[in-house]
């Protein structure tokens, strides 16, 4: 409406309202839909000035989808992002995101950064509440990873899914998906395919990992997201462990990216109208990890019931949980018990029960 009368959001003449009102009903859903949609293709670039850090890929019906690849810790990333959005004007915005993260798209850098750094024994409860106990601390030894590097940064991870967030809402009809497999499965798959060693192992060098990062490093990884290459040199000697948190991610990704990718029907004036589609413009912005995957598996017929299943927990998960818990539950009563012997000491300590022991033992030695 606004783009087919202006006067109604400008100064009118009197008889302003009732012009604006028949126009008003004069244009229908469709035609709305038609005027906006040419304004949106007037902004979007028939050739793109794209950053270095995007990959084109083309779908047979004609779509496109511009495939940002990131470093999750990067100023650099995040404009690319906003630049790539502006540039083609996309239909989609598909971010490597899943339901269980999509919290720190509605978060501001300073709440996330505070929350990135604090890792306390409520957040360790909810998650193994969430995910269970071998994923629970799976799920917070990688978060502790992530906080070092917010650390040693001072920088909230996240940023260029909020920035893409931001630039998608300017973007008339444009969608935005969570493309990422949720976490718990992707935790669960992951501690299923590990012996029970390689999980004390792994747990081992997420527990001490402390090496210093500059911000330099930082965009030193624009071709391999710093993250996910900590990563890789941690899962390196555990092919299966790679095999689930990256390589069934970059076909979930692929997935989700063709599924958006999907041509788009334009709306009709009547049921008899003749249904008309156009191509599909997509922007995805994954870390840059993921993007030699994606180009892999993009011309592949994928199929994602597989890898959404979760196997049950073999006889080392279980060794490994009880171990976890008797752990857990001994330094809890050790820790009772030092308090308690501290606490009896300091009671019979004081003036007033020593005063009352010694009568009690007058008293005793009368009878």
């Amino acid at each position: 409406q606004a783009a087919a009368d202006p006067m109604s959001y400008s100064d009118a003449p009197e008889d302003g309202p009732k012009e604006t009102s028949s126009v008003s009903q004069n244009i229908s859903d469709a035609d709305a839909f038609k005027i906006l949609l040419e304004v949106k293709m007037k902004k979007r670039q028939k050739k793109p000035n794209l950053p270095s850090t995007v990959t084109e890929l083309d779908t047979e019906d004609g779509s496109k989808v511009y495939v940002v690849g990131t470093a999750h810790f990067s100023d650099s990333s995040k404009k690319d992002v906003v630049k790539t959005i502006q540039e083609v004007q996309p239909d989609v915005v598909v971010v490597e995101l899943c339901q269980y993260r999509v919290s720190m798209l509605k978060m501001d850098e300073k709440t996330l950064l505070k929350e990135a750094k604090e890792i306390n024994l409520e957040k360790l409860q909810q998650a193994i509440k969430q995910n269970g106990v071998m994923s629970g601390l799976m799920q917070m030894l990688l978060l502790k990873v992530s906080a070092h590097i917010t650390e040693q940064l001072g920088m909230a991870p996240g940023g260029e899914f909020r920035e893409a967030f931001k630039e998608a809402s300017k973007v008339p009809f444009c969608k935005f998906h969570l493309g990422d497999r949720p976490i718990p499965v992707t935790f669960k798959r992951a501690i299923a395919a590990l012996s029970f060693w390689q999980k004390v192992k792994l747990a081992w060098g997420l527990c001490f990992l402390s090496d210093p990062i500059s911000k330099d490093d930082v965009e030193k990884c624009k071709q391999k997201d710093l993250l996910e290459q900590m990563m890789a040199e941690m899962i390196g000697e555990f092919p299966d462990l790679h095999r689930t948190i990256v390589s069934e991610r970059d076909i979930y990704l692929t997935y989700m990216l063709k599924q958006a990718a999907k041509q788009i029907e334009l709306p009709r004036a009547s049921e008899t109208e003749p249904r008309k589609y156009i191509p599909a413009v997509v922007v995805g912005v994954v870390g840059m990890g993921h993007v030699p995957g994606i180009e892999k598996n993009w011309n592949s017929d994928l199929n994602i019931q597989e890898i959404m299943s979760v196997p049950p927990p073999s006889a080392s998960s279980k060794i490994f949980k009880f171990v976890i818990k008797a752990t857990v539950f001994g330094l809890m009563g050790y820790g009772c018990y030092r308090i308690g012997q501290r606490t009896v000491r300091f009671i019979l300590s004081m003036p007033a029960a020593q005063s009352y022991l010694q009568k009690l033992t007058e008293i005793r030695s009368q009878h």
